[in-house]
This record gives C-alpha cells, sequence and structure tokens, in this order.
C-alpha cells in the first residue's frame, strides 16, 4: 500500500466538520469513508477495510473511546486518531495508553491533520511490509528447515507426519520454550483441516472465573456484565484445529465439562439450554507429567486418557545441540529484517558459548537472545553481545566431572573460559555418539547416518574420545 493511496474513515456527529475532513483528505488522493455516529462507523469497518479511522471523542451513543475499542476487536491493527477538544486532551493522552495512534486537539490547521493521518498510514504500511516478510520467512519452511537438522527434531517431524492426517487428539510434551506450539501448528497445516482456524489457548492465562466462558461461550444475560452473545473458543475453531497450552491450568469443572465436547461433539454455552455442534480436533500441550497429575487427583485420568490418543515429545535444546547453530542463523534473519539492520553472523566464541549454554528457556530463549545480539551488534555477534554467562546454564554435575577429567590436576575454578566451552562441546559429542552407538546396536555406519556425519568422522571421534563401542553397551 502506498502511503498515499488509503481509505480514511471519518467519524463526527457534526456533518459539516465530516465533509470537511473529507476534503481535505481527498485532496492528498485519498478516499475518504464519512459516518455520523460510532454505529455507521463500525458498519463501515466490517465492510470497508479501512486503513485509517479518523474518529471525534464526543458523540452521542457510543463516544471514540468505545468506537476504539470495538473498532480494534475487529481489527487489531487499524490505527486510530482522536479529534478532541483543547480541554479534553488529557483524556487524549489516556486514550493513547488504550491504544490509540494519535490524537488532534481541536481547532487544528489542515495541514496537521494530514501530517497525522500520512504518518499514520505509513507505520501501518511498515508494519504490514514486516508482517508479511516475517511470515514469509516461516512459511515457505518445510518443516525440517523450521525445526532444525537433528535426528532427535527428525523422529518429531515423523511423528507429526504420522498423525497429521487423522483426528487423533494429540498431547504434545516439552519443557517450557521448546516448541510445543510451533509443533501443533505444523500439525494443523499437515493435517485436512489447514485452511480452517488455528485457535491457540493459553490455559494458565485465562483466570479460573471466566475459564468457561472462554472455552465454552456465552449467552446474553449468562451473568452479571453478559450484555452480549459471545461465541468459545471451541467453537471458533469448529472445522479446525483448537491447541490448549499448559493444559494442567484447567479446572477440574471445566475438565468435565471438555471431557463431554470431546465424547459427544456438542457443547452448551453458559446459559444456553441448546446444544451446539462443533467438529474440533483438539491438541493440548504440557510441560508437567499429567499422569502424575492424575495420581495425585488434580487432573481427570478419564479426560488425559481421550487427549493422549497420540503423544509427541519434544527433546530440550541442550539434548539437541546440532540444531543451535541452525536456529540462531534463522533467528538472526528474522531479526534483520524485524530491526532493519544486516549482521552477517557469529563469532567462533560465540557459536562455542552458545553450544555450551544448557539453555533452560530452550528455543524460546535462543530466540530472545540472538534477537537482543543482532540489536547489539553491527557485524558480527560476539559472544558479548549474547551475553550468557554461566549462571542460570552451567553444566550439571556429571557434565563438571567431565570437564575436570578432561584437564587433570586443575579445578573448575582454574580452566579459562575457553577451556570450559570447549570441555562442554567435548562433553556434547561425547554423549551423542555414545547415544547412537547405543541406538544402532554398535553400528558405527548406521550410528553416523544417525548423526548425518560420515563413517571417518565417526571413527575418528571414538577414537579421539576413547568410547568403548560394544553394541548396546557403548560407553566413556
Amino acid at each position: 500500500m502506498n502511503p498515499v493511496h488509503g481509505r480514511i474513515l471519518i467519524a463526527d456527529d457534526d456533518s459539516s466538520m465530516a465533509r470537511l475532513l473529507g476534503s481535505v483528505v481527498s485532496r492528498e488522493g485519498l478516499t475518504p469513508l464519512l459516518a455520523k455516529d460510532g454505529a455507521e462507523a463500525l458498519q463501515l469497518v466490517r465492510a470497508g477495510d479501512p486503513d485509517v479511522l479518523l474518529t471525534d471523542t464526543r458523540m452521542p451513543g457510543m463516544d471514540g473511546m468505545e468506537l476504539m475499542r470495538k473498532a480494534k476487536e475487529i481489527n487489531p491493527e487499524l490505527p486510530v486518531i482522536l479529534m478532541t477538544g483543547f480541554a479534553q486532551v488529557q483524556g487524549a493522552v489516556e486514550a493513547l495508553r488504550a491504544g490509540a495512534h494519535d490524537y488532534l486537539a481541536k481547532p487544528f490547521e489542515h495541514q496537521q491533520v494530514l501530517r497525522v493521518v500520512l504518518r499514520a498510514l505509513n507505520e501501518r504500511r511498515l508494519k504490514l511490509e514486516l508482517k508479511h516478510l516475517v511470515d514469509h520467512v516461516h512459511h515457505v519452511l518445510s518443516p525440517r528447515e523450521t525445526f532444525g537438522p537433528s535426528g532427535a527434531i527428525g523422529k518429531v517431524i515423523a511423528a507429526i507426519e504420522r498423525v497429521a492426517k487423522s483426528n487423533f487428539s494429540v498431547l504434545i510434551v516439552g519443557e517450557t520454550g521448546s516448541g510445543k506450539e510451533v509443533v501443533a501448528r505444523a500439525i494443523h497445516q499437515a493435517s485436512n483441516r489447514a485452511r480452517q482456524p488455528f485457535v491457540p489457548v493459553d490455559c494458565g492465562a485465562i483466570p479460573e472465573a471466566l475459564f468457561e466462558s472462554e472455552l465454552f461461550g456465552h449467552e446474553r444475560g449468562a451473568f452479571t456484565g453478559a450484555d452480549q452473545k459471545t461465541v468459545g473458543k471451541i467453537e471458533e475453531a469448529h472445522t479446525g484445529t483448537l491447541f490448549l497450552d499448559e493444559i494442567p491450568n484447567m479446572p477440574l469443572a471445566s475438565q468435565a465439562k471438555l471431557l463431554r465436547v470431546l465424547q459427544e461433539k456438542t457443547l452448551y454455552r453458559l446459559g444456553g439450554v441448546k446444544p451446539i455442534h462443533v467438529d474440533t480436533r483438539m491438541l493440548t500441550a504440557s510441560g508437567q507429567d499429567l499422569e502424575a497429575l492424575c495420581d495425585h487427583g488434580s487432573f481427570r485420568s478419564d479426560l488425559y486418557f481421550r487427549l493422549n490418543e497420540y503423544t509427541i515429545s519434544i527433546p530440550p535444546l541442550r539434548k539437541r545441540c546440532e540444531d543451535i547453530p541452525y536456529l540462531a542463523k534463522r533467528f538472526m534473519d528474522i531479526a534483520n529484517i524485524e530491526l532493519s539492520k544486516f549482521v552477517r553472523g557469529f563469532s567462533p566464541p560465540a557459536v562455542e558459548a552458545m553450544l555450551a549454554y544448557r539453555w533452560p528457556g530452550n528455543v524460546r530463549q535462543l530466540r530472545s537472545v540472538v534477537r537482543r545480539g543482532v540489536l547489539m551488534a553491527e557485524d558480527v555477534i560476539s559472544e558479548e553481545h549474547l551475553g550468557l554467562g554461566l549462571k542460570h546454564g552451567k553444566p550439571s554435575v556429571d557434565e563438571g566431572q567431565a570437564e575436570r577429567s578432561s584437564t587433570p590436576g586443575r579445578g573448575r575454578s582454574e580452566l579459562s573460559l575457553r577451556e570450559i566451552v570447549r570441555s562442554n562441546t567435548v562433553h556434547v559429542e561425547r554423549t551423542a555418539i555414545v547415544d547412537a552407538l547405543r541406538t544402532s546396536g554398535g553400528n558405527k555406519a548406521k550410528a553416523a547416518r544417525l548423526l548425518q556425519v560420515d563413517y571417518k568422522t565417526l571413527h575418528s571421534k571414538v577414537k579421539e574420545y576413547g568410547i568403548q563401542n560394544e553394541g548396546e553397551h557403548a560407553h566413556v
């Protein structure tokens, strides 16, 4: 969208003012849409897809603040400019905090109106371009390119492909930040429902008192403040996929109702008496052991069995270190687009630091760290730009033992940072090779294929690390 081409919705009960503003923007090549009140403006938001909403704050029936709130429910990206009398400037400042793009204090000059409107149009264009670029980066990638090249992720991708076309309820388990929603979206995109809605719900972010209304919806008058009918998330995902993240946070009473929906394919909105048929595929995720929660009585075992028709377990990032450089590069590319920068890559010490770190926050933390690194760097992301340290990512006791054994006679406090990084990298490689040899029953050629390295490299590493290969009992 060129910033000098756009649809400007003008809402003002003063028809002469609305016509004047329409004339001002039309002289700049913009298309005015005039509304005499908030209700008419909302109809035009739904039907006309305006690029900017310019509204008076004081109108009969629905004032500008309420219009802004309802318009943003329809189109969250719509820039709203409020026109206010000088005496209400403080209220306009509050409106900016509530989501308005800008405000105009009356009386104002025509050029002032144009400057504010054109600025809003230009910022909207830039945001849409950025969203398009970031979406392009995500959507052109295959599942393998999205998750990484490791053998562990290969198993996750195989599981996604195996279950996607079915209607199985899938339980996705993994640590926080490991990519459970990414897996859920991949299942949806590979399913027969890909063109239908994907509706994510964070069960940990909904207050218990509002949970059932959020999930099942409610009828008008169902409770105090329910002034209109609301469709719940299950119904919103009809014919598509509902993803319930952090499912252990669901209240027990809601668990019973969800079980009935899964069994009978119908639901009742709060305050409703008419059953509503729903064809919604259910994907859930948990960072906790649901079986243990069932044993403790905090999660219904019958619901667990219904949700757990198929399970996909995502390994933590520290157990698939070969994915780290790949994901870091991808996150750097996305951050370069977002921040309009041209960072070329990572210094070798930065790569070593990322490989040595244990990533308690998993992929989400890696993305955040790389994004900050892109912000800080001018050309190449250094170890200092990452700001990792070892406080929250230091090796386990076993890994610390491996460090000390690799440098006889020296304690951890005597090692340099580079030596610590090197010893951790050695430990990660050694552990991965031992696991591959165990999986392959001692077959080095098969183990090399699992690790995606050539046989000669694997043979050299086995010899270098002193790995005793005894088939299933390969050990260090």
